[in-house]
């Protein structure tokens, strides 16, 4: 039976997107890396974790270099290396494959030392070189003139090896640091990732699932039908996507907003009455900050989405206090957690992750995937 293994996880060392620790080498040693639900690489900074062969770090002959939508990117050296997740119990890949970063872009891994990636997928991209890419360096030109291959995501590793069910679990209360009572701290700003379950969890939710149906096996993808402010008509959302794709949606918990494109977001905006509309357009397309002390939530309407389910449709509603985030970026001042996108395209982030205990189960549906969504408990 594969193990449950669950990973405490924080906002505040990436300004609202969360990290958690692992555990690398022989050494064992911890390191915070990004949960990036939009990329499946494992990859660690250079300047932070150095390869000790001589302990059983093993080169390989393949390289990595990649890139991201905030045009951050990394290029280096593969390895074979003892990875570990868990904190009280461990769950161990004696010889994952890992990315060692020895050239990166300035904000590539910030106060973090590396990244995970989560996403749906079960091959990554890789070069393979003439000789062995560690401790020798090669520029991203000369990995990308190397025999293309394909090697597999530390998750896929995991449950491949019958270690952990391909299924991860999150609970989480922000989509921005919570400042005004210790960051490091505010209980806000901390939350769990579940890797392996999610549904045995108890403390963590109530209630029954909601379970959203998963379009694409390149991300999470979703069939979001409609969009419902307060009690106003709902918002019929064309089922193609951006590019033609079949979806139009993602949920996605490496995005800190919920992502709409121009046209969309227009719309929504036209459902909210002269002020609010006034104050929350103001925020969006102008960064402008909000005193805390001129904006009731209570008088503010929920958003609601409406998702094609298993079976029937399924509605998960955010909350006022979930699309604003009061205290950020600092005490005093709130922020709307809502951003303008691409037209085809909605990313359903962490405002709407907030209010559920959302479980990402990659083996429900014969394989295609499923999300399940329980109210969390606070």
């Amino acid at each position: 039976m594969p193990d449950v293994v669950r990973i405490p996880i924080t906002n505040i060392y990436a300004d609202g997107d969360y990290t958690g620790r692992i555990f690398v080498g022989a050494q064992n040693r911890p390191m915070n890396v990004l949960l990036d639900t939009g990329s499946s690489m494992l990859a660690l900074s250079g300047h932070k974790y150095h390869p000790d062969t001589a302990k059983g770090d093993a080169p390989t002959k393949i390289a990595q270099t990649e890139s991201y939508e905030d045009d951050s990117g990394w290029t280096g050296a593969v390895i074979h290396t003892s990875v570990a997740i868990g904190e009280v119990r461990q769950v161990t890949v004696p010889d994952a494959n890992v990315g060692i970063a020895y050239s990166e872009t300035k904000d590539m891994f910030g106060r973090t030392d590396g990244i995970l990636g989560l996403a749906y997928a079960a091959l990554d991209d890789a070069h393979v070189l003439k000789e062995e890419t560690w401790p020798k360096r090669y520029s991203r030109d000369q990995i990308t003139r190397g025999k293309k291959t394909k090697i597999e995501p530390y998750l896929i590793q995991l449950a491949k090896k019958n270690i952990i069910s391909d299924t991860m679990s999150f609970y989480t209360r922000r989509s921005a640091v919570h400042h005004g009572h210790g960051a490091d701290n505010d209980p806000l700003n901390h939350g769990w990732m579940v890797v392996g379950g999610g549904e045995e969890s108890t403390d963590l939710y109530s209630g029954k699932f909601q379970t959203a149906k998963v379009m694409s096996q390149e991300w999470y993808n979703t069939d979001l039908k409609a969009i419902i402010v307060g009690g106003t008509e709902p918002i019929h959302v064309p089922r193609r996507g951006a590019f033609g794709s079949s979806s139009n949606s993602i949920v996605d918990s490496g995005t800190a907003s919920l992502d709409f494109g121009p046209h969309l977001l227009k719309t929504i905006l036209d459902r909210f009455d002269g002020d609010k509309r006034a104050q929350l357009e103001a925020s969006i397309r102008e960064d402008r900050l909000v005193s805390m002390s001129d904006l009731d939530l209570t008088a503010w309407p929920d958003i609601s989405f409406v998702l094609q389910g298993e079976t029937d449709d399924i509605i998960l509603k955010v909350s006022p206090g979930d699309y604003w985030q009061v205290n950020a970026p600092k005490a005093g001042a709130a922020t709307a957690a809502i951003t303008e996108g691409t037209d085809g395209s909605t990313l359903l982030g962490l405002p709407l992750m907030n209010g559920y205990f959302t479980i990402f189960d990659g083996e429900a549906d014969h394989g295609k995937g499923a999300i399940r969504f329980a109210s969390i408990k606070r």
